[in-house]
Order: structure tokens, then C-alpha cells, then sequence
């Protein structure tokens, strides 16, 4: 199947590409825009809260446990909980596992390079023979297949890594929404500003992974790897969460001769910038657990907003998905400008022939999202 990115020759690109250069956004600055963005951000905030704190205890305290049972609770099992949770009456941890899967899946940064190095092996056989210490039928289903083990590691990294960047995003859009309540933010050029500065903030701050075994400390990403947020956990964060994504079941075919799935993942668009919000309001489709969740989180204006529509909270869902695509392009619009090559106001024209490149590619995938959708 080939790409579906539109040529850049289209005035709609040149726009696009116009706007970021003159320090613009990619979503139109309306009352109504910064009202859903970072209602629906502080919402989405507190339900990354929550996703990191789990992502985290899974990787910490479910270390190479084969059957996790319980590993939603955080260590605080009870039976009402049990009973909530089967009544679907909790948070939808799910998925936060189906988007680091995502990332495992599509790899790419630095964390994807290091956990197929010697040095990594290294210290996930350390790990595992700790692990195994007291119980032989492990030590031989290892020996037997000495890759899966280190396989439920490398899973473990992504639960750990996704977790921290959620952590310093929670933090980034709840303060987002503070500010927004005192006054500070009235635009969503702020909006953008905001955020660039908060990744900026955090940009180099390392990502590593130690898990405790018999009261010892075991390294799984040590810091001499050098892996850090912005390179090795939000942009690819981004880019397979944000672009690529995975079919959604029942919504394509998945036999090879239909061809309605490029074999070609960088073809893939079915992120959360591409998504349609009618398929993702619907039973089965993993980002509709997202917008379950959120709906419990709303600030009371955005619920009021949602309220006022034609079909009141008929297809509150629906509505929450549409707000959520237009603060992800915020915060993909403040990616884009923190990792341009050069400022974007430059004005030497070596640099802004490199701008010019960095931006068609970048462009060139969102022409066929739903950002020509969220300009209405």
C-alpha cells in the first residue's frame, strides 16, 4: 500500500507551514478552542495521573510475575475494589497498556536501540537469575526458552518509561489548567507556549529503571545508558501514539489480501491526530476507554459546554474525543517547534531552507489527519 500523505505542493500545506514559521499555531485561536483544550487537558491530566502510577507499579512491584492478577490495584488489593473492577467502575488501565504496546511495537529512540544491546542482556540475566533464585520449573522454562524472559523485561522497560513521561505530562497540563483558572492563559498560543516550555523543562531529564529483588537493587535502564524524556520517551511517544497507532479490530480486515493494512508500518496513520470520533466512540475500539475515563474528570464549565449541544450528553464520548484531537494537535504543534532544527524565526537562509524541510515532513503527515477537521 503506498503512503497517504498528500503532496506539499497543496496551498493547504503552505499555510500550514506559513502559520508555524510566523509563530502561529496549528489550531485556530477561538474562545470556544481554549475552552475544550484545556478543559479537556485537565481532565486528561488527572487520568494520566492515575495511568503513570500504574504503568509504574506494574513495572516495579509485577517484575517478571507471569500471571499479574492483580496488577491494577497498585498493591492495594480489597474486595469492593474486585467488585468495582468487574463492574467496570474504576479506571481503564487497559489502555494505558494498549499505548505502551504501541510504543514497543513501533520502537524507534534511544530506549528501542539500548534494549537490543549486549549491555542490556547483560543486566536483564542478572535480573532473571535473581529472580528465579528459589524456583527451578522458571529456572528451566529459561533454559528452555532463554529469549522470553528478557522479552517480559523489555516490556517492563516501556511500562517504566511510559510511565515516567506521563508523570511530567500530568504535571505540564495540570498546570496548564491552573493558570487558566487564574487568568494566566488566554489563548491558545499560551497554550502552546506552555507546553513547549514544560517539555523544554524536561527535556533532558533521564529515564532509567531499577527494580528491587531480595533487597537488593537491580539496574534495567541505568543511567549510564543516557536515555532521556524528550528524545527517547516523547518522541517516540509521539510519534507511535500520535501517527502511527494500530488498526482498530472490526474496523479493518486484517486478511492480507484485502490490503486494507499497509505492510509498511511508517505508513500507518491511525494515531490520535487521524482518528474518526464516531469509530472511536464505539464499543471495542481501545482509545474509547480514554474517553470513558475522562468523562468523569471533566471541569464542570466543559461539562456545561457539552451539555449545551444538540444532543446534550447523548454523545458526550463523541464530543470528548473531538476536544481531545484538538489539544493533542496543540501539543503536537509544540513538539514540532521544540524540535525544529533552528528557531523558526531565523532569519539566515541556510537555516530556514533546513526549517523548510523539517516542516514539509511534519506537515505532509498531518494533511491527511484531522487538522483540516478542527480549522471549521
Amino acid at each position: 500500500m503506498t503512503s497517504t500523505w498528500k503532496p506539499l505542493n497543496s496551498p493547504a500545506a503552505d499555510d500550514y507551514i506559513q502559520r508555524l514559521t510566523a509563530g502561529g499555531v496549528l489550531l485556530p485561536d477561538t474562545p470556544i478552542n481554549l475552552l475544550e483544550v484545556v478543559g479537556i487537558l485537565k481532565s486528561y491530566g488527572v487520568v494520566l495521573g492515575a495511568y503513570a502510577e500504574n504503568l509504574c507499579f506494574i513495572a516495579d512491584d509485577q517484575f517478571l510475575e507471569l500471571f499479574p492478577f492483580f496488577k491494577y490495584f497498585n498493591g492495594k488489593f480489597s474486595w469492593p475494589k474486585l467488585l468495582r473492577h468487574w463492574w467496570h467502575d474504576r479506571i481503564n488501565f487497559e489502555y494505558a497498556e494498549y499505548c505502551m504496546r504501541t510504543m514497543m511495537w513501533h520502537g524507534g529512540g534511544g530506549l528501542d536501540a539500548y534494549l537490543n544491546t549486549p549491555a542490556f542482556a547483560q543486566l536483564a540475566e542478572q535480573a532473571i537469575q535473581a529472580k528465579l533464585k528459589h524456583n527451578p520449573l522458571m529456572q528451566g522454562l529459561h533454559r528452555l526458552f532463554p529469549d522470553f524472559l528478557p522479552e517480559q523485561i523489555r516490556q517492563s522497560a516501556y511500562y517504566s518509561t511510559l510511565g515516567q513521561f506521563w508523570h511530567v505530562m500530568n504535571e505540564i497540563f495540570i498546570s496548564l489548567s491552573d493558570r487558566y483558572d487564574g487568568g494566566e492563559v488566554t489563548s491558545i498560543p499560551q497554550v502552546v507556549k506552555h507546553i513547549l516550555s514544560g517539555l523544554v523543562a524536561a527535556a533532558s531529564q533521564p529515564i532509567t529503571y531499577t527494580v528491587r529483588i531480595g533487597g537488593k537493587d537491580y539496574e534495567i535502564l541505568p543511567a549510564a545508558a543516557g536515555l532521556t524524556f524528550l528524545a527517547d520517551a516523547a518522541v517516540p511517544y509521539v510519534e507511535a501514539v500520535f501517527f502511527r497507532g494500530t488498526p482498530f479490530l472490526g474496523v479493518v480486515s486484517y486478511n492480507a489480501q484485502a490490503q486494507q493494512i499497509s505492510p509498511d508500518q511508517a505508513n500507518f496513520a491511525y494515531g490520535a491526530l487521524y482518528a474518526d470520533p464516531l469509530p472511536v466512540g464505539s464499543a471495542g475500539i481501545p482509545p474509547t476507554l480514554l474517553m470513558q475515563d475522562m468523562r468523569h474528570f471533566l471541569p464542570e464549565y466543559l461539562h456545561d459546554f457539552y451539555r449545551q449541544g444538540k444532543r446534550g450528553e447523548d454523545d458526550l464520548r463523541v464530543r470528548i474525543c473531538q476536544s481531545f484531537q484538538k489539544s493533542m494537535f496543540c501539543v503536537t504543534n509544540a513538539a514540532v517547534v521544540g524540535l525544529a532544527p533552528y528557531p523558526l524565526n531565523t532569519t539566515e537562509p541556510q537555516q530556514q531552507a533546513a526549517n523548510q524541510k523539517y516542516l514539509q515532513a511534519w506537515v505532509g503527515r498531518m494533511l491527511t489527519s484531522q487538522l483540516p477537521t478542527v480549522q471549521e
